[in-house]
């Protein structure tokens, strides 16, 4: 194919897969984010992290959907408009004609290993961390009023009539159990201004008193106050609150590797890391495979010629189906099962071989050159 004939028609297929992608991650993400995250989410300032947690890893499983989709799309108007014939006339063969796509997928295939394996790893973190403020209550804005809330394993309960602003809160109540100096807390507020600093929130309290209680006798003192200040385990300035647990989808390369060994131990592991990796180095390849098989499905069964109006109409639902039905294969059954990798493994085989083959047969069964032979008379 030549060279300016080959860029021009890459050019094409990157603007389309360009299109498609934005047209199926943003509602993907968005939609993903509104089922996850309350309406206060959007007051808290968790939208940003969760979106910038959500965003790489739902581009790296589109992404094979988006490259089928472009290519489907792009080889249907050449074969609509006659350019198809147009190329078998000029004596190039399947494969050339197949080239741009194929290159399109190829550097597609690097951006889905790049993404799977460096970027989503770094900052899906980001969308753990969210969840893990919002389950627990650690953004103060969150907080509903009229609502009793536990943290630090229900050492801690709080509660509050309305919020005065978004971080004053009127009419406060606080109950904190402290075992290492043996007394229970109560304490209560008029008003209660949260603050954040670096690593948490300060909780600056006006006019209020505090009920002592020791755990042990039950001797109880009271305290008036005009104001008074304690911190709490919330989410500061600095960052999102950590957590005490990583998945497996945040290991990097080398550390997904070593945990190989200590996933193989349990059952249940097992799934969860053979999902992971199927999806880490499984899911890019099939850019390339489904850029085949839609260019061979749209080469031996589209309207080549043009002749009978637009091609491939139908043909656009097959790459969609196909990928679909492989990420829910992958999550359904090797969670329950690592072997049904070597069954997904075949599947993907099985539909390089089915494009290869159709390629193929185009050239052995003559199908190029009755393309090119002239309508019947009517």
């Amino acid at each position: 194919m030549p060279r300016l004939l080959f860029f021009y028609l890459l050019k094409r297929i990157g603007l389309g897969l360009a299109i498609v992608q934005f047209a199926l991650s943003v509602p993907v993400v968005l939609s993903y984010l509104l089922y996850q995250l309350p309406p206060a989410a959007v007051r808290g300032g968790l939208v940003l992290p969760a979106l910038v947690g959500t965003t790489p890893t739902i581009v790296y499983i589109t992404l094979p959907l988006a490259v089928g989709i472009a290519a489907t799309m792009e080889y249907s108007r050449m074969a609509s408009e006659g350019m198809i014939a147009v190329f078998y006339a000029l004596r190039l063969s399947v494969w050339a004609v197949c080239r741009p796509a194929l290159a399109a997928a190829g550097l597609m295939v690097l951006l889905g290993y790049l993404l799977a394996n460096i970027v989503s790893p770094i900052y899906s973190g980001n969308m753990q961390d969210v969840l893990n403020v919002v389950r627990n209550s650690l953004n103060h804005r969150m907080l509903e009023p009229a609502t009793f809330y536990n943290f630090e394993d229900g050492a801690k309960t709080l509660y509050f009539e309305r919020w005065e602003t978004q971080d004053i809160a009127v009419n406060l109540f606080l109950r904190q159990s402290m075992k290492d100096k043996g007394q229970e807390d109560t304490i209560t507020a008029s008003r209660a201004e949260f603050r954040r600093n670096e690593t948490g929130v300060v909780v600056v309290l006006t006019k209020g008193s505090i009920q002592s209680r020791s755990l042990a006798g039950g001797d109880v003192r009271i305290t008036g106050f005009d104001e008074y200040a304690m911190a709490l385990p919330m989410q500061g300035n600095g960052a999102l609150p950590r957590r005490d647990w990583r998945g497996v989808y945040e290991l990097t390369p080398d550390e997904f590797a070593g945990a190989y060994a200590f996933a193989m131990t349990d059952k249940h592991h097992r799934g969860e890391w053979m999902a992971e990796a199927a999806k880490r180095f499984g899911v890019p390849i099939l850019s390339f495979a489904h850029a085949l098989f839609a260019v061979a499905l749209i080469l031996r069964f589209g309207n080549v010629t043009g002749r009978r109006g637009g091609g491939g109409g139908a043909l656009m639902l097959v790459v969609p189906a196909t990928h679909i039905f492989f990420l829910v294969a992958l999550e359904a059954l090797l969670r329950a099962d690592a072997r049904y990798a070597f069954l997904l493994g075949g599947l993907v085989a099985l539909e390089f071989g089915v494009s290869v083959w159709l390629i193929a047969g185009l050239n052995a069964g003559g199908r190029v050159a009755r393309s090119l032979a002239p309508a019947p008379a009517q």
